[in-house]
């Protein structure tokens, strides 16, 4: 199964992120908000109409790394998208 990562090379949880998951051999397209405006303007996109973001939003983070797994589900925990992975 393959997985979306959303985030930037410029955050730890995004590094450690793509760090497991290559481990243990995912399949991840990358969109690094750092180096791509494309992939800046697919994160704002999510940060603005996603109720996932509600929280992040009123708490003033950044919400990376988004996962977004091949079913459509959208996490920020890398331990929910490895389980889901293993089902």
């Amino acid at each position: 199964m393959k997985v979306i990562i959303v985030g930037s090379h410029l955050c730890e949880d995004t590094v450690n992120t793509l760090k497991v998951l290559n481990e243990k051999g995912v399949e991840v397209e990358f969109f690094n908000l750092s180096e791509d405006l494309s992939a800046l303007k697919k994160y704002l996109h999510y940060r603005e109409t996603e109720t996932m973001y509600d929280e992040v939003r009123k708490n003033g983070g950044i919400g990376i790394p988004l996962l977004i797994l091949e079913d459509g589900i959208k996490t920020f925990d890398l331990n929910e998208a490895l389980e889901r992975l293993e089902k």
